[in-house]
């Protein structure tokens, strides 16, 4: 992609389940008339009924083979298109207002996962700078009254100095009881220390000594060829150094780890040199702080980005990540969207949507896409018990649109309604 394409880009089958008991109506919701793209294989579900108990999925099916019990709450979607909530595998809560850092708060946690839920991101997998007020919301969120994106944290991004203390680290993120380990295995082009392989490859076994995952934040091909021989879980960000190759894509393979592209994430490095075209968009400025957009316009800052050397290497870092993207889905890697928003100017929500535009322009289908950001991020992060799919028994999130996605994945803009555990999320 070059920075003119990137300018130009800008401008039937069922679900029952048979075991199931026959729902008391109270409690129940049903969600008629819409049709039904459930997250798995099988084809869209026209004039579906979606049965809702206590937070969870109850049934999905065509409205002919669901019984609807006496009583229930009944939520006409006639004419609307049903998908699962949308997973960001890689996003980051609580620590920004505005363009500043350092604001972590259990009100700012909060706000955060209602504005990914207004986009229809109803979870997001934080990979970093998580503190207690995180955890804590983290811990309560099982529950039938839910009303904004669930949150699962990695807590603090681990930086040892040794094997010996990478082993300690990790033991006091187990007993935080965080849902993964992070660590940054990259030098920021060239700018800082990389983490050695000896003090990674301490981490990655502790973690898994302790039953724990690793997530691995890096850059270059060389080091995703280094943790995957570790035994890292999964790939936080693109290769974007150069194609990845054969041996990279065998040793993803092996173990079925997954790749986070975070395609904004470089947008977000060079994008506001001018002022992006989405600062006029409705649907974005419905939940951008005024005063923040105003920051991103002043001409003197917009001009120090214009001539920042690393600006634009992560300009061409995405056309790098695209190509490797298709290389790496092409080959049955598994993908998880992913868009490490919530540092300043990575906006929560509307980046999520962009990020799937950017996969299908990469030459992604518009359902590997929705798969990617559905089902197999849910996978990818061992959410899938609950999430990822609108299937018997697990959580009743999900996104009602005016639009097709199988069509065009743009239509996942088309946000009517947004529901977490059935709940409708006020938008």
């Amino acid at each position: 992609m070059t920075s003119m394409r990137f300018a130009i880009l800008w401008a039937a089958w069922f679900v029952l389940s048979p075991a199931a008991p026959t729902p008391q109506s109270a409690a129940v919701k049903a969600f008629t008339g819409a049709r039904v793209i459930d997250g798995t294989d099988r084809a869209p579900i026209d004039n579906a009924t979606i049965l809702v108990r206590d937070g969870r999925v109850v049934a999905v099916g065509p409205a002919a083979r669901v019984t609807v019990p006496a009583g229930a709450e009944r939520v006409s979607l006639t004419g609307k298109t049903v998908i699962p909530g949308l997973i960001n595998a890689h996003g980051h809560v609580g620590n920004t207002v505005g363009l500043q850092q350092g604001r972590y708060s259990a009100e700012n946690v909060l706000h955060d996962l209602k504005t990914y839920a207004s986009y229809g991101v109803t979870t997001v997998f934080s990979l970093g700078d998580d503190q207690e007020a995180g955890f804590k919301i983290r811990d309560a969120q099982n529950t039938p009254s839910l009303d904004h994106a669930r949150l699962f944290v990695a807590g603090p991004v681990l930086a040892p100095k040794s094997p010996e203390e990478a082993r300690k680290l990790v033991d006091d993120v187990a007993a935080m009881k965080s849902d993964i380990v992070k660590i940054r295995v990259d030098d920021n082009l060239g700018t800082s220390a990389k983490m050695p392989p000896e003090i990674y490859q301490a981490v990655i076994a502790e973690s898994h000594k302790k039953g724990m995952r690793t997530a691995v934040h890096l850059f270059y091909l060389d080091d995703a060829k280094g943790v995957l021989d570790a035994g890292a879980d999964f790939i936080a960000h693109s290769i974007r150094d150069k194609d990845v190759d054969s041996a990279v894509i065998a040793m993803l393979k092996r173990r079925d780890v997954c790749v986070c592209p975070t395609l904004m994430r470089e947008v977000s490095t060079f994008v506001y040199e001018t002022t992006p075209p989405w600062f006029s968009d409705p649907l974005f400025t419905k939940h951008a702080d005024a005063k923040t957009l105003e920051q991103l316009k002043e001409p003197a800052r917009q001009e120090q980005m214009k001539n920042s050397k690393s600006a634009q290497r992560y300009k061409v870092a995405l056309d790098q990540a695209s190509r490797n993207l298709k290389k790496l889905s092409d080959a049955g890697v598994r993908i998880a969207m992913g868009t490490d928003t919530g540092p300043p100017a990575r906006f929560q929500g509307y980046f999520e949507l962009m990020e799937l535009d950017l996969m299908a322009n990469a030459g992604l289908t518009p359902k590997q896409v929705l798969a990617s950001a559905t089902r197999d991020a849910a996978r990818c992060q061992k959410l899938d018990r609950d999430l990822g799919t609108l299937e018997a028994n697990k959580w009743a999130d999900f996104v009602v649109l005016d639009a097709d996605p199988l069509a065009d994945i743009k239509a996942t803009r088309s946000i009517a309604d947004v529901y977490v555990a059935g709940n409708r999320v006020s938008r």
